[in-house]
């Protein structure tokens, strides 16, 4: 084990009917105005929305509303978040909706504490403060419930950036996992990768010697496989869907990387630029690029995939561990080649293009150069 900081400062609230807390955590904390941000009409039909707003009546606390971010959030909408939250003057920002909401939500919270443009704080300007930000969550994926992390995408420069910072680790978030039984089968499916991609990251980029860590991320890859599977045969299957929903949870709020040393995140930074031009939902982009990803690093550290192989599918080598991996990802229905998702192999010099400068910005850009990274997703083909 390397030395470590953990400090994690979000309320979880977990459990059916929760959302009718929110009010009452919101006047704990003196809060008494917000901008509540929400995604399209499922809150609105789901009747969400409506429970929100009585709860938030029923406190006295008045509240304007924001909608429509999109599935992967654009900084224009996000500007126009953070002009809305500064002309309301509110106090803290209420994200009700899945990562992408919650995401937007927390560059929103920067934003209005500044003059400067929001999107200067996503290449490099660091974030020294934020309003504070409650989450209620509908999907579970990215663990923004419970980190400090936030990714929206310039459409404009084709950038898909991200900031991370304390300042917007939600003060309270609220986990109802029957919010999330409605969520479409192929959404289910990407979230899963995503949460597996979380943990994935930094159990094969990380040194050696931290087995705990280790035996955490199996057992968060090994949940998600097995509860994702159970959703797929009974998608309101109560049991499935609060385990998924706090292992998802649990992929990214810090816990897994502690003490692990120095890693890193290619698959995201891969990603990122595939979202970022085609407009792709992560997951889907993610299970295009980790299996390709695992088969170009698995030289670096045969031993790690080995375990992973041994551990998750009860394989006995690392090309058999991948080989499962893609191959339930296919049995979920998420797309593993660049062609399924209408992406032609002429196009991966200027995805390589694009990727190389989040590279440089996450500081691995000397192993990712733009060749390496064409090479890697040649192997997507």
């Amino acid at each position: 084990m390397f030395d470590f900081t953990f400090h994690n400062p979000t309320k979880i609230i977990f459990g059916a009917g929760m959302e009718a807390l929110i009010g009452a955590e919101l006047n704990a904390a003196e809060i008494k105005k917000v901008l509540l941000v929400y995604g399209r009409n499922s809150v609105i039909k789901s009747g969400l929305l409506e429970r929100v707003l009585a709860s938030l009546k029923a406190s006295n606390i008045t509240c304007s509303q924001y909608g429509g971010v999109d599935s992967n959030p654009l900084i224009s909408h996000t500007r126009e978040g953070v002009a809305l939250a500064r002309r309301e003057k509110v106090e803290a920002i209420l994200a009700v909706g899945g990562g992408s909401v919650l995401d937007e939500s927390k560059a929103i919270a920067v934003g209005a504490l500044t003059e400067e443009d929001v999107w200067d704080f996503f290449v490099g300007k660091e974030v020294t403060r934020a309003l504070p930000v409650f989450t209620i969550l509908t999907l579970a994926a990215t663990g923004s419930e419970m980190n400090g992390n936030s990714v929206v995408t310039n459409a404009e420069t084709r950038q898909k950036y991200n900031i991370a910072s304390p300042h917007v680790y939600p003060k309270v978030s609220i986990l109802n996992p029957e919010l999330t039984h409605s969520v479409p089968l192929n959404y289910t499916a990407y979230s899963a990768v995503d949460a597996i991609a979380h943990v994935i990251e930094g159990y094969f980029t990380k040194q050696p010697g931290t087995h705990l860590q280790d035996r955490l991320v199996e057992g968060i890859i090994k949940t998600v496989i097995e509860t994702t599977d159970l959703i797929m045969a009974e998608p309101s299957h109560a049991q499935a869907r609060a385990s998924f929903m706090w292992t998802a949870t649990l992929a990214l709020n810090g816990l897994t990387p502690a003490g692990i040393g120095e890693h890193n995140f290619p698959n995201h930074m891969i990603e990122h630029a595939l979202s970022a031009i085609y407009n792709i939902p992560h997951g889907a982009g993610l299970s295009i690029v980790m299996p390709a990803w695992m088969k170009w690093y698995v030289a670096r550290n045969p031993s790690q995939f080995e375990r992973f192989a041994k551990e998750i599918f009860g394989l006995d080598s690392a090309a058999a561990g991948i080989a499962a991996l893609e191959q339930w990802f296919v049995t979920i229905k998420s797309p593993v080649r660049l062609g399924e998702v209408k992406i032609p192999a002429t196009d991966i010099e200027a995805i390589a293009e694009n990727a190389e400068g989040l590279a440089r910005q996450w500081g691995i850009g000397e192993l990712y150069t733009r060749e390496t990274i064409a090479e890697i997703l040649q192997l997507a083909v």
